[in-house]
């Protein structure tokens, strides 16, 4: 299991390191660091669902690792660090925009799946959505209840971002984009029914996809994010901070968009303020022009080249019936890493 943190500050969401395996064990509130009170109260209330809050950032991380596993920014986290993403975060960049918005559709995710599976008492399968059949199949199944886990979701990673400033107005943002993305991507999942499953009776149900699709569509989002600008508003209760978009000319963002008002750093240098790593040491692609190659990542400083040797499976012949026999072989193979 890798560490849970706490996106504190400026972040949204917050359980503690201790927690990676809050399914295994009981479930203290009070002992999570970094919960703001109405936090603690949801996580009082609706401690059955705690675990999969847990498991749905856990995801959330992956996801960002896994997306950002190329680039001079690698979504690392710091286990030793009640900000997981140390001062990254800090800073209202594109970055932090896709950190919010994949842990809040992680959350939202782990949620309606464990209430799919009956994990939880408080929740089960969604009856609202169902509509009239299609033509072949019938309902059937158990829909993922996608409106409760985005609930949860909401309720708890928006309980900090209730200030009147513009972080908080982007956190809210980009959270419920990620929640968003979520119900644009259902799909209907059938199974075939008849003598030798010969389909002549298809039942079926809302599934959610896998969470990479939802990785996949988030770091679009990424991609395409909107930059922003604040406004300061004078209202009856004090001064207001709002975002509006920076250029005109470009589409506005939608609900489903991420937003950020802040430029994010280069990431090639290590800097403890702003809490890049630098790209030294990091293992780059040679043949690519992407963000992923020699030239890119390691900034122009040039990379040097290792020969690593492996072990491999190799000639491997089938055997009837039924099982294949392979031979072990070692091979060298280049690895180029940043200077």
């Amino acid at each position: 299991n890798r560490n849970i943190g706490c996106f504190c500050g400026a972040g949204s969401l917050a359980v503690g390191h201790q927690y990676s395996s809050l399914g295994t064990q009981p479930i203290l509130c009070g002992s999570i660091p970094g919960l703001v009170p109405k936090q603690l109260r949801f996580c009082r209330n609706y401690v059955e669902i705690m675990p999969s809050v847990a498991e749905g950032v856990k995801i959330g991380i992956q996801e960002c690792q896994h997306q950002f596993r190329g680039r001079r920014w690698n979504c690392t986290t710091l286990n030793d660090n009640l900000a997981i993403f140390g001062p990254v975060l800090d800073k209202a960049t594109r970055e932090s925009a896709f950190v919010h918005a994949i842990a809040s559709a992680g959350v939202a995710f782990a949620v309606t799946r464990a209430c799919g599976e009956g994990s939880a008492t408080i929740c089960g399968c969604d009856t609202r959505h169902k509509g009239p059949p299609g033509e072949g199949w019938k309902w059937g199944g158990c829909s993922e209840d996608v409106e409760f886990g985005s609930s949860v979701s909401r309720e708890f990673a928006d309980a900090r971002e209730n200030r009147p400033d513009a972080r908080s107005a982007m956190n809210r943002q980009n959270n419920e984009a990620g929640r968003m993305s979520l119900n644009d991507n259902m799909f209907l999942k059938c199974k075939c029914h008849g003598l030798s499953g010969s389909c002549e009776v298809k039942t079926c149900w809302w599934s959610q996809p896998d969470f990479r699709v939802i990785g996949d569509y988030m770091k679009d989002k990424y991609d395409s994010a909107s930059e922003m600008v604040v406004e300061k508003h004078k209202e009856s209760r004090g001064w207001v901070e709002t975002l509006r978009p920076k250029y005109n000319y470009f589409k506005p963002p939608t609900d489903r968009d991420l937003v950020y008002y802040e430029s994010s750093p280069n990431f090639c240098d290590p800097n403890p303020v702003t809490g890049s790593f630098g790209t030294r040491d990091r293992v780059c692609n040679l043949t690519s022009h992407g963000i992923d190659g020699c030239d890119l990542l390691c900034c122009g400083r040039g990379h040097n080249t290792r020969t690593e040797k492996r072990k491999e499976k190799c000639h491997c012949i089938f055997h009837w019936c039924c099982y294949v026999s392979c031979q072990e072989c070692v091979r060298d193979y280049d690895v180029h890493t940043c200077k």
